[in-house]
């Protein structure tokens, strides 16, 4: 359980969380989502003790094991092998095994007294224990398994650390921190490193995970696939919807509505009594009534809503130029980055003109030296590229920094990107097509957001419009919003495009065509991403690797386990689900009765017959208030009877 109780956190005197109260139940898959900035890794930090809140306490059980992937690898770490700092995964393994041989040295030189000898064995049979309970002796094993997984090559496994770039070994990071066996995983965006097997692979292993996950992600897979909680971070507060990633988008869209009109309500109510108070407060005769409304217009609470989930930049792609009916072909193509090494040969593949096509394979197996070999940035080492009639490509590059651009201006990025004596009439609405209107034309590139950098980088593409679109991770700084708008465009787009991607939910709304690497063959499927697991699975030309989790730890039938664990889970849903459909009958029932109540009474009032005028009055008032009170309880059964439906339905599905 992670509870947080009226939680204030403030940074340079500004609140980046105010009066946050939520909780995390044992076993819940918790997807923590909100804008950037908005004090995601924040809360990370207050559930680890390295962040301390200014005010309110955060109640976490003192045994329950906490596992964090960190961002860095420490200059202790970096110079020991993959392997060996994969494996050293529990710190309490590395203490209880020197104290063990602490002790074994002090027996083995027979200098102690029998008390403190039998007290010594006593120590000695506990560690033991401790050591055997938290999975010593498969740890080496299940390193070796997480780290082929992720896509690390067994030859690798004696490397040091310091030999591998900064994404493998945040992918080493990841690997270790899933084979401690937390009672608490915290997961800040762990897909950002991985390739598409490589994020298949997590959500399996994921899934299986018998802890509480609290998933920091902009991946709507993994969000979709893995949580039954959403917890938004949002205007300083955090709001706990009780529903996977679909659940939360639908209810805080109605949400929204909601407060937008709460919202306008209010505003409008306190317009209202302000105007009264500004009239009454000039007559002497009125200035009491004046005085006791402003107490109460003061005591009205401003209504704040939360940041938008609409993506504020724009992406309007112009129409392709025409060209030929085939985009490319690659002819009997082969490279290599060392002699003797070549990564992959006999290459041929042709991809026709309007294509959508997604390169898909684990790191390390040519995704984006293929691309650069399509736009010309690598010669072939065999063979040739082929582009089609009149082809013109747009290369997004998947590392910023590589435009070298830092300290130029957006507008002066753009203009470098014009091809040789071409006009500048048209930039300015190019940059505007890509947010860049205006003042925000005159930016610095340096201070630009990672989302603003993608959206430079289009508009230096689309000065000189292509029908052949190479994208290299294009999502990789955007958030949902962003993702999902620039899926629609590229969706839209007339013209060709190849991308990489490591965004399972972009690669499936975007592809209409697999092209995968796999085992320095290169493969055409063609059909969309659900097609390609279809048949590479069938034709078992798939990577397949060894899930951790896929035998129950009993050696019986995984499949059989999960059929009897989703049957218990309907079955204790099941129960609940009756109940609050009673319990929201009831209140329509009551809420049908006492409208015809209250239509009675009125009638009563109405007909100008002799009776008990204040009585019917007081009547009236105390069905109008249960009337009232009814409604709201029923509004929230309703929530309740929908929140467990999704539930239901979300177990059927796994």
């Amino acid at each position: 359980m992670i509870d947080f109780q009226n939680v204030t956190k403030s940074f340079s005197g500004e609140d980046i969380l105010r009066n946050v109260s939520f909780r995390v139940n044992d076993g819940e898959r918790a997807g923590v989502v909100g804008p950037n900035g908005a004090g995601k890794s924040t809360l990370f930090g207050m559930i680890t003790g390295k962040t301390l809140p200014d005010s309110g306490s955060i109640i976490i059980p003192k045994d329950h094991r906490l596992g964090i992937m960190h961002q860095h690898i420490s200059q202790a770490d970096i110079h020991r092998t993959l392997l060996d700092f994969t494996s050293d995964a529990i710190p309490e393994l590395r203490t209880g095994t020197a104290r063990l041989e602490e002790i074994e040295s002090i027996l083995a030189e027979g200098n102690c007294s029998a008390d403190t000898q039998d007290a010594l064995l006593r120590e000695h049979g506990k560690l033991q224990t401790m050591i055997e309970h938290l999975g010593a002796y498969s740890l080496d094993l299940e390193a070796q398994q997480a780290l082929s997984s992720l896509g690390f090559p067994v030859e690798s496994f004696n490397k040091k650390l310091s030999e591998f770039s900064g994404g493998w070994q945040m992918r080493a990071a990841l690997a270790r921190v899933l084979i401690s066996h937390p009672d608490i995983l915290l997961l800040d965006e762990p897909s950002n490193y991985l390739d598409v097997p490589a994020v298949e692979w997590l959500c399996r292993f994921l899934a299986n995970f018998p802890g509480t996950l609290l998933l920091i992600s902009h991946d709507r897979f993994l969000l979709r696939k893995l949580t039954g909680v959403t917890l938004e971070v949002n205007a300083k507060t955090v709001t706990r919807y009780p529903g996977n990633y679909d659940f939360y988008r639908t209810e805080r869209d109605n949400r929204q509505k909601m407060l937008e009109a709460a919202k306008k309500n209010t505003d409008r109510k306190k317009e209202q009594m302000e105007r009264v108070i500004d009239r009454f407060r000039a007559k002497s005769t009125k200035a009491a009534l004046a005085k006791s409304m402003q107490k109460k217009l003061d005591k009205i609470e401003d209504v704040d809503l939360p940041d938008s989930l609409e993506y504020k930049g724009v992406i309007r792609f112009p129409a392709p130029p025409p060209g030929g009916t085939e985009a490319f072909r690659f002819e009997n193509l082969a490279f290599g980055y060392e002699p003797g090494k070549i990564l992959f040969r006999n290459v041929d593949l042709s991809v026709d003109a309007g294509s959508k096509c997604a390169f898909i394979g684990y790191n390390g197996l040519g995704k984006t030296t293929l691309l650069k070999l399509l736009t010309g940035k690598l010669a072939p080492t065999e063979g040739q590229v082929v582009l089609g009639h009149h082809s013109v490509i747009g290369y997004q590059m998947q590392e910023f920094g590589d435009l070298d651009a830092d300290g130029m201006s957006v507008y002066d990025a753009v203009r470098q990107a014009l091809p040789a004596g071409a006009s500048t009439a048209n930039l300015m609405n190019v940059l505007g097509s890509f947010g860049f209107s205006g003042d925000a034309s005159s930016k610095l590139c340096k201070v630009l957001s990672g989302g603003e950098k993608i959206r430079l980088q289009f508009a230096r593409i689309f000065v000189n419009p292509p029908n052949l679109l190479v994208l290299d991770e294009p999502t990789t700084h955007l958030d949902v919003a962003a993702r999902e708008l620039l899926q629609n465009a590229l969706r839209e787009f007339q013209g060709t495009v190849c991308f990489v991607s490591h965004d399972i939910e972009f690669v499936r709304g975007v592809a209409e065509t697999i092209i995968a690497l796999e085992n320095g063959n290169v493969k055409k499927y063609f059909g969309n991403y659900d097609y390609y697991l279809e048949k590479s699975g069938q034709s078992g030309t798939a990577p397949v690797q060894e899930d951790l989790r896929s035998a129950s730890p009993a050696g019986g039938n995984f499949a059989k386990d999960r059929r009897r664990a989703r049957a218990q889970a309907r079955q204790a849903i099941s129960g609940e689900y009756k109940k609050a459909r009673e319990k929201l009958a009831a209140l329509e029932k009551k809420l049908e009765e006492d409208s015809e109540k209250k239509k009675v009474l009125v009638a009563k009032l109405a007909s100008g017959m002799k009776l008990d005028f204040a009585a019917v009055k007081k009547e009236l008032s105390d069905v109008e208030k249960s009337l009232e009170q009814t409604e709201l309880e029923w509004l929230a059964a309703a929530d309740e009877v929908e929140a467990l439906r999704l539930e239901n339905a979300r177990i059927n599905e796994q």
